[in-house]
């Protein structure tokens, strides 16, 4: 520990910490608009500049280290006149559309601007409308909004992904593909990460909210949307409510509100993918199948194999995501049940994920969700048709689908889809096996394994998030130093709470509070307090199998609930 004042404040901060971190200890924030806490510490902005005694200049605190005896200011007129005209600088260059910038009340750039009291117009615009790239089925990128902070640069590369990048020098650069390709022709994984990483409006995804307006409006369709578990978790935060906040039952009224007909909760056929999953697994250990079993919920997860380790693919499950089984479920089994035809039925996920908007157009399993919003986009929607959320009433979802285990909650952190899984596989292994809690393979870092011993059989674990633990994953398995039976991957750091269509909260406290370790608290707080904790035993489960598809992995199960995939190749 080293000891250094801030502002004349005495702070004692760990040798190496550098002096943006450092000030947090004693209350002051150093604002920034490059700087990401373990992603992006480049002092490229230059906002986050202070005085050091001693140093030449002003120093960017974002990477400039702690020692003994350092005496920093923060708040100087030499520090506030920079950061000033750094701001004036910035939007000279930048495309002021702020009143209907998706970001707007929420961009870092903006809210710096209003502190600081910048003239917009000091510097003349060398403002240059740069072409929109809407090729993807899931995100666009404007760069005439971005500032080149390279955060989204640096969570692409933090993905082991690595698609975007600079091109060009100095006026003349932009971030996109290299070779001016579009999104949609490299290798890009849809994860999103890039859109929650950027501080302004250059990236966001592909707004679908009108085409859901519009079928909510028509007379001759019927519109339902259910909704991801992770959505209850986050979309509080949308609406000023603490992080953290559990708003399940809040959700079915806002959806109604909204004009639709019917409100779902995709933590059925979270459950659902589970009785799947779990019998695939335990044939492929009793009948020598290929092993390692990959779980197949994360679309960027199979996209990332598709493009980057096709060898792979036979070790996929075969079960489509909770998503995909939910509007084949519905397009299938809910239509016949009430007289209804399947077109004209308008299915609407609610997803903290921009992959899931890829998802619903694969040709392997198109025509059954119609739309996919996000949990900004949801917001959004509530916010449109002026409806106050916090004041909403308590209620439950529509049935036939209202009703979920608490392992199809845990599905949005990661770590819940393999530890629902062992919940039902240890069961199909030994019907008298009693465990619940798998607590070995929760947490947010790193690769976590366990083995288990059920019914006498050892059963090898290993479950991690984020796409470049992913790789490190799969290298292992590809060169044969994995000795796991089955094996949970989600593209997302911490699984769908931090899915790249989540509110996304503000740099000051994205950078000191852990978000995503909150947001699982939720989901698994829920678990533990239901009846219900394990899918096999959810009545609605019983009753799908009962009345539809038999038992899990029947013909008509593998129709309607199983999928292939595609070798796409990296370039």
């Amino acid at each position: 520990m080293v000891n250094l004042k801030i502002n004349g404040i005495p702070v004692q901060a760990e040798e190496g910490t550098t002096i943006i971190e450092a000030a947090r200890k004693a209350n002051i924030d150093i604002p920034s608009l490059c700087y990401l806490k373990n992603i992006n510490c480049i002092g490229a902005c230059r906002v986050c500049v202070v005085e050091v005694k001693g140093a030449r200049g002003l120093v960017a605190s974002c990477v400039y280290p702690v020692s003994e005896g350092l005496e920093v200011w923060t708040n100087t007129p030499q520090v506030r006149k920079s950061r000033k005209t750094t701001l004036e600088l910035l939007l000279s260059e930048h495309r002021k559309k702020c009143l209907s910038c998706v970001r707007s009340e929420n961009c870092e750039l903006q809210k710096l601007c209003k502190d600081y009291g910048v003239d917009e117009d000091k510097f003349p615009s060398t403002e240059e409308v740069k072409p929109i790239d809407t090729t993807s089925a899931y995100l666009v990128r404007d760069n005439s909004k971005c500032i080149h902070c390279m955060r989204c640069v640096a969570a692409c590369n933090n993905q082991n992904i690595g698609v975007i990048g600079p091109r060009r020098r100095g006026y003349k650069k932009t971030i996109g593909c290299a070779f001016e390709q579009t999104l949609d022709s490299v290798a890009c994984v849809g994860c999103g990460q890039c859109v929650v990483s950027c501080p302004v409006g250059a990236l966001y995804e592909k707004d679908n909210t009108d085409e859901v307006w519009s079928m909510i409006e028509n007379p001759e369709k019927k519109v339902v949307f259910f909704t991801a578990p992770a959505i209850r978790a986050a979309l509080g935060e949308e609406f000023g409510m603490p992080i953290g906040t559990n708003v399940e039952k809040k959700l079915p009224s806002a959806i109604r509100g909204l004009g639709a007909d019917a409100a779902f909760d995709m933590d059925v056929t979270a459950d659902l993918t589970i009785l799947e999953e779990a019998a695939e697994l335990v044939d492929r250990i009793k009948n020598n199948k290929p092993l390692p079993m990959f779980t197949s919920c994360c679309p960027g997860w199979v996209k990332f194999a598709e493009h980057y380790y096709p060898e792979l693919l036979p070790n996929l499950s075969t079960c489509k995501s909770p998503q995909q089984m939910f509007g084949a479920l519905l397009k299938s089994y809910y239509c016949e049940k009430n007289g209804i035809k399947p077109e004209d039925l308008y299915v609407v996920s609610v997803i903290p994920c921009t992959s899931k908007k890829f998802e619903i157009g694969r040709e392997e399993m198109a025509d059954t969700v119609d739309a996919a919003i996000t949990t900004r986009e949801l917001a959004k929607m509530i916010r449109a048709a002026g409806i106050n959320f916090e004041a909403l009433p308590n209620s439950d979802f529509d049935s036939p689908f209202e009703t979920a285990s608490g392992a199809g909650v845990i599905f949005g952190a990661t770590g819940g889809v393999m530890e629902a899984a062992l919940r039902t596989a240890a069961y199909m292994l030994d019907g008298e096996f009693e465990g619940t809690d798998f607590v070995e393979v929760r947490g947010i870092e790193g690769i976590r394994e366990a083995t288990y011993n059920v019914a006498g059989k050892e059963i090898k674990v290993a479950v991690t998030s984020g796409l470049g633990n992913a790789s490190k994953l799969c290298e292992m398995v590809k060169n044969g130093e994995a000795p796991y039976q089955f094996i949970e991957i989600m593209a997302c750091p911490g699984g769908c709470i931090n899915g790249g269509g989540q509110p996304i909260p503000r740099d000051s406290v994205k950078n000191s509070v852990d978000v995503k370790a909150i947001r699982a608290s939720v989901l698994y707080n829920l678990d533990k307090s239901l009846d219900i904790r394990k899918s096999h035993d959810s009545p609605v489960i019983k009753m799908i199998y009962d009345e539809y598809f038999g038992e899990p992995n029947s013909e008509k199960a593998h129709h309607y609930l199983h999928t292939t995939y595609t070798a796409r190749g990296k370039y």
